[in-house]
């Protein structure tokens, strides 16, 4: 049943995981598990994306307002500390839930003897875990997937030779699990998650799980065997599998929860009805049908794109082996395209429609207590979560976040509300499943920064602008968009020169220095609420005009933009963070918020803003001298960053950097610890090496590095307008470029070669500021239209 493994794909390994960050992830959006590939014990460590602690809880700072205006009037009077010291004591709020591991499917197999040739694989093109070794005469396989069409987890056992399967099953959960037999043999656990965890993992007081009746989120899981020849039997609620040519395990969980505002339990959802339906299907139709769909399903997506940056040598070694060789020193151009196709193939295996969106873990994780809960930190990471989506031509694994923001701005309305006297909605840096949008416990460096929903709403805008679909415009983005607005224009107040600001404001997690040398970080207008506010105030004012909507509101909003608090530039000729040119606490700070307009934003681009442009590139030429990019994510942010500044060598370095430094052997993303949003952001940064999209035109490599400018080929990634691009590079040029237009529309390009039609028609004209060729294409009746390199 093993399917064809085109082999640039597959992760491979010789030995069984030995600890979490070694085992393969399998998911299908909603449930995931960790795969160890054991001989005698295989383990599947599981998730299912709505295990959440807690339950819907009104976590509103009613006192915050009282305290609005005082901290206000302590800014104004250059008394930052004392301000931050009131904000606190008083505008800050509770912690919000943590995502929950489900437990564990154990397997043990006997009568294995003398092991031999043992290989464990994750093919990423057909989302199969895949384990084998030779025991005495017999070949032992094992492969397993979960998925997303029949929602199922399936895990196959077959020997080849003269032995047979033996083998005893068992799930194992952290959650007062309970575990039952049912009739027809199916093993039933039922758990309940904790009703509320006190953890931070920066803090020092002492973390406590709470569990009370009736409360949490309860669940089940259900599994079941189907043998090919042999028995099987249950002893003490352990599945016994006894001389079986093969046997397939088949397993599916479903929790309580229904919606972020609904107490879980409350609506009679039969979740043992619904698990025994999903396994009684599955097992129907049968596990070659279950594979066959899973594999059409998963290969539909994940082939949609692929990349070629070169051949390595080290390709036919296994996985963890070629990441120690390029830690030392080995290059490996196959391995970094193998990362950014991990990184598409992670988005697909943790956010699928109707799912919840990926949180800091992405789906996988194996503790009650995980770092920062795993939750949604809206400050950079949720948002990092989602930068591939579209670029990666996965614009439906985006849907899962948005379904997020849309639940922000309800719970978000009463946080403007109660805490600001706003209006519209706010949410701040953390966030749950519950929709928590208040300000979290800790310290106002990342606790109070209402921001957190005006990023959130640019991710809206890309979806536009990439698929062009009018009815997410008016229906989906807008009203969310213009509720964030609404909060802005109540939120800004006047400040210095009769300038627009936000007051209090932060830049996430960072610190200046006081004019009494004393750390802060509550100031006003910080760079990065400003450019923020910029972005949202233009996009919102486009949507009005292509919906045409709103007028009054629309002169309201371009009224505050003109005054808003503009850029400036610190002595240093660097771009400034705050609002005035403070000394930094931590010159290396692994955030660089104050860059946003460069990356993910536009607004700081070389034709508009060339100054500007100067000056980010000064700002983030100190932070990396003074140590930045020292965590997984900001490395991540740092490669798009650069690509952005069109320097590919730059760029690379810190492609090279996150591979080398911060990768485990599974490819996973270190932080440290674990988080996912480092491998899609390092993978969002080679699209962005190889194809930038955001002034309005096509730029084909725009920071393509010497590493990989022999040869090589990107070929089904998408680009604002609706366009998908198939791209083959040769000395550091284009020599082929097929270009789709999906909505119909003209095709700005720009390249550092002359490219000419099929029939040899030579098009485009030379910039001599930029040095590039630019080009229109008639793409306009939606064919494919080819381009070549000019002879």
């Amino acid at each position: 049943m093993t399917a064809d493994r085109k082999k640039s794909w597959v992760m491979s390994y010789l030995k069984p995981a030995s600890k979490w960050e070694e085992a393969l992830p399998l998911g299908n959006g909603r449930m995931g598990a960790m795969v160890y590939g054991g001989i005698v014990k295989e383990e599947f460590q599981l998730n299912e994306d709505t295990l959440w602690s807690g339950f819907p809880r009104d976590s509103v700072q009613y006192n915050s307002l009282r305290y609005l205006n005082k901290s206000r009037a302590l800014i104004n009077e250059g008394k930052y500390k004392e301000a931050e010291n009131l904000i606190n004591t008083h505008m800050l709020g509770k912690d919000s839930e943590a995502y929950q591991p489900m437990g564990h499917l154990i397997m043990e197999q006997e009568g294995l003897v003398d092991v031999q040739d043992y290989r464990r694989e994750l093919d990423l093109s057909t989302g199969i875990s895949h384990t084998s070794f030779q025991s005495g005469d017999t070949r032992y396989i094992r492969e397993s997937f979960i998925s997303a069409v029949d929602q199922v987890m399936v895990v196959t056992l077959s020997a080849k030779g003269s032995a047979k399967i033996n083998v005893k099953a068992m799930l194992e959960s952290p959650h007062q699990p309970r575990i039952s037999v049912k009739e027809d043999q199916t093993v039933v656990l039922k758990g309940r998650c904790p009703s509320h965890i006190e953890s931070n993992y920066f803090r020092d007081h002492p973390q406590s799980i709470l569990f009370e009746e009736g409360l949490g989120v309860g669940f089940e899981l259900h599994i079941k065997a189907v043998a090919q020849g042999g028995t099987l039997s249950l002893t003490n609620n352990v599945l016994h599998v006894h001389d079986a040519e093969s046997v397939t395990f088949y397993m599916t969980a479903v929790s309580e929860f229904e919606k972020f505002d609904v107490m879980p339990g409350s609506t009679g959802k039969d979740i043992d009805e619904v698990c025994s339906n999903v396994l009684r299907q599955a097992i129907r139709i049968g596990e070659r049908a279950c594979y066959d769909r899973h594999v059409k399903d998963h290969t539909e997506l994940f082939g949609r794109v692929d990349l070629h940056l070169g051949s390595s040598t080290n390709s036919i070694l296994p996985t963890d082996v070629r990441l120690k060789a390029y830690q030392d020193g080995e290059q490996d151009s196959e391995l970094e395209a193998l990362y950014f196709q991990y990184g598409r193939y992670l988005l697909m295996a943790s956010s699928r429609p109707g799912t919840q969106a990926a949180n800091l873990q992405g789906i996988w994780n194996n503790s009650m207590e995980p770092p920062w809960g795993s939750e949604y930190t809206t400050n950079i990471n949720t948002e990092m979560n989602y930068w591939l989506a579209e670029i990666g031509n996965l614009s439906e694994c985006h849907e899962p976040l948005f379904d997020l923001i849309e639940n922000l701005s309800t719970t978000g309305r009463r946080t403007a509300n109660v805490n600001y006297q706003a209006r519209g909605w706010a949410a701040h840096h953390n966030v749950d499943i519950w929709g928590q949008s208040t300000p979290s416990g800790g310290d106002a460096s990342w606790a109070f920064w209402p921001m957190g929903g005006v990023w959130l709403t640019s991710h809206l805008w890309e979806h536009y602008l990439f698929t062009g679909d009018n009815e997410f415009l008016k229906n989906k983005a807008y009203p969310v968009m213009m509720g964030a607005a609404r909060f802005c224009l109540d939120w800004l107040v006047e400040g210095p020169e009769g300038y627009l600001v936000t007051n209090p404001s932060t830049s996430p997690e960072n610190k200046f220095l006081t004019p009494e040398g004393e750390p802060c970080s509550v100031s006003m207008a910080s760079t990065m609420d400003m450019t923020l506010i910029r972005e949202l105030f233009t996009n919102c004012l486009e949507a009005i005009s292509i919906l045409g909507l709103d007028g009054d509101f629309g002169m309201e909003i371009s009224a505050a933009y003109e005054r808003l608090y503009p850029f400036k530039i610190g002595e240093h000729g660097q771009l400034q963070e705050w609002f005035r040119d403070f000394e930094e606490s931590e010159p290396g700070h692994r955030h660089v918020s104050h860059l946003y307009g460069v990356y993910p934003g536009h607004e700081i681009n070389r034709f508009e803003t060339p100054e500007l442009i100067q000056a980010a590139s000064t700002s983030l030429k100190r932070r990396i001298t003074n140590g930045g990019g020292h965590t997984g994510w900001s490395c991540a942010w740092l490669i798009n960053l650069y690509a952005r500044l069109l320097d590919g060598e730059s760029a690379y370095q810190f492609v090279h950097t996150l591979l080398a430094r911060s990768t485990h052997p599974n490819l996973f993303d270190d932080h440290p610890p674990f988080q996912i949003d480092g491998n899609f952001g390092g993978a969002a940064g080679i699209i962005e090496m190889l194809l930038q999209s955001h002034l309005n035109e096509i730029h084909l490599l725009p920071a393509l590095p010497s590493e990989w400018s022999k040869t090589g080929y990107i070929k089904g990634v998408k680009a604002r307008g609706g366009f998908i691009i198939d791209m083959e590079w040769e000395k550091a040029k284009p020599v082929t470029v097929c270009i789709i237009s999906e909505l119909g529309e003209q095709c700005n390009l720009r390249t550092n070669t002359p490219l000419v039609l099929e029939d040899g028609t030579a098009i485009g004209k030379w910039d001599s500021l930029t040095e590039q060729f630019t080009l229109q294409l008639d793409t306009t009746r939606g064919e494919k239209i080819k381009l070549m390199a000019q002879n």
